[in-house]
């Protein structure tokens, strides 16, 4: 994921926390939230220092980054999305963050079934 298409303001963050729709499961919380001004989406990162040391914070973000990498094709597009780990993520490896992140998405309704992605990807 480019650095580019990231969150990083707070006024940023303020924004999709306070009109934005939210899903949850037990490890990972997403809020989302129509951007005006992008042409593609941006996310935002968040874990606690609740969830583990430095070393364990920053190897759960580079999980959700590559996961949300491989589930580009099926979010959509200009879309804030803050991604908020939860401490059961920091026991868990790459292919249990996907499907977990795969789950939220699907509750918050932010991608479809892999039905409707069936098909060459248009970038």
């Amino acid at each position: 994921m480019n650095k580019k298409y990231r969150l990083k303001r707070n006024e940023d963050f303020q924004l999709v926390f306070k009109q934005g729709k939210s899903a949850a499961n037990r490890q990972f919380v997403i809020y989302h939230r129509q951007s005006e001004s992008e042409s593609r989406y941006r996310i935002g990162l968040s874990v606690s220092k609740k969830v583990g040391n430095a070393v364990t914070r920053n190897r759960i973000k580079r999980l959700i980054r590559e996961a949300v990498r491989e589930l580009e094709p099926r979010m959509k597009k200009k879309q804030d999305y803050i991604i908020i780990a939860r401490k059961p993520a920091a026991d868990m490896g790459f292919h249990e963050v996907k499907q977990s992140l795969l789950h939220v998405m699907k509750r918050g309704r932010i991608i479809g079934s892999s039905k409707q992605s069936a098909g060459p990807v248009k970038r």
